[in-house]
């Protein structure tokens, strides 16, 4: 199968309404691959796991692959770059969410498996007290180096944070809710031209999309999904970001939040995250590393000598046990373990220390 073709039915699979990606991919493993889908009987269709005749119908009434090859002319002509959910350029770290899109799209000097990647989300309505702590953040970042910044490129504490990266020279990528051809909202063009030096924009929708209201918390889980950890900055008691940290914690992803005063409408969200424990408290760079053990990191030795006879604790032995045998990345720990990455990474460096695990590029682990 030539190369227009095989990525012609992938992103006629990623267009296929009501599929999405769990069904998506029982469908390509019970009918041995993506062309099969779209050839299947509807009696076939039927024998896949949770394809029942509303999805079946769909996809035997679907006209997609005429959309998918003109999606591919745009692709071409304005230099997109593509990956599909089991390419190996695919980012790592989103590929571990359950909810995956089958297709990324995106442009610029992207690196989506940078060392640390971190979300910044927050209110349209940013304050003052947002807009400095964003630059304070990101200042810091810079100064201890090797992070990545992700957020929505909305209004207020998005734009904030990317502006902040772009002054500080930290990478940063900004996840559109619609496709490539445009930028929403159009007043953040400039911001976002100048992203594609050092970030880039990403998305999952293919161009000459509706923009609507449930585009952006589709989009939500893209961001939640490529960082390593999801950071608050101000939000209302209810908002579009709460439900980014609500992905990010099913994902097991730390999610941090700030702060703020307890009269302050659009500190009520934090507070409250803060206050539920489903997020942990942030005022400066110092706070993000310590939880995540990325300040440890930087003073590991490059070698340690394996103790004998060791002692593990329960949470030590449980990690060990997953491990047993295999490399296996981060984010399968904690989804297997159900711990966040942050608490896994200090147990991490503990079995380290004790000359039990050793590190891999990109973030996999193995017993020593």
């Amino acid at each position: 199968m030539s190369h227009f073709e095989q990525l012609k039915y992938q992103i006629a699979l990623s267009l296929i309404p009501g599929i999405g990606c769990a069904n998506a991919k029982r469908l390509m493993a019970s009918l041995g691959g993506i062309p099969e889908i779209f050839k299947a009987s509807k009696k076939q269709l039927l024998k896949v796991p949770n394809i029942g005749e509303l999805k079946a119908l769909k996809i035997l009434e679907s006209d997609v692959l005429g959309r998918a090859e003109a999606e591919i002319s745009f692709i071409e002509k304005n230099h997109i770059q593509h990956a599909f959910y089991w390419d190996d350029h695919y980012p790592v770290r989103l590929k571990r969410c359950v909810d995956a899109p089958l297709m990324l799209y995106w442009k610029g000097n992207v690196n989506f498996n940078a060392e640390k990647i971190v979300a910044m989300v927050g209110t349209r309505n940013a304050t003052s007290y947002g807009r400095a702590f964003c630059e304070e953040l990101v200042e810091a970042m810079a100064q201890r180096g090797g992070y990545t910044v992700v957020s929505g490129l909305a209004y207020g504490i998005d734009v904030a944070a990317h502006k902040a990266c772009l002054k500080y020279e930290v990478p940063t990528l900004g996840v559109l809710a619609h496709g490539l051809e445009r930028v929403y909202p159009s007043l953040h063009r400039s911001v976002a031209d100048r992203m594609l030096s050092n970030g880039g924009l990403v998305t999952d929708f293919i161009s000459e999309v509706e923009i609507e209201r449930t585009n952006f918390l589709r989009r939500n889980r893209i961001i939640a999904g490529l960082a390593d950890a999801t950071i608050i900055v101000e939000s209302a008691e209810k908002g579009g970001s709460l439900v980014t940290a609500d992905i990010a914690d099913s994902y097991n992803r730390d999610v941090f939040a700030l702060p703020g005063r307890s009269t302050d409408s659009y500190s009520k969200g934090c507070n409250q995250l803060i206050k539920s424990n489903k997020a942990l408290m942030i005022e400066t760079l110092d706070d993000l590393e310590y939880a995540m053990a990325w300040q440890q990191a930087i003073d590991r030795p490059a070698k340690i000598q394996k103790q004998l006879f060791v002692e593990l604790t329960a949470e030590e032995q449980q990690l060990v046990d997953v491990l047993d045998g295999q490399e296996v990345y981060i984010d399968q720990l904690c989804s297997k373990v159900k711990m966040p990455m942050g608490k896994v990474s200090s147990i991490l460096l503990a079995l380290e220390f004790k000359g039990l695990v050793i590190s891999l590029p990109g973030k996999m682990y193995k017993l020593s």
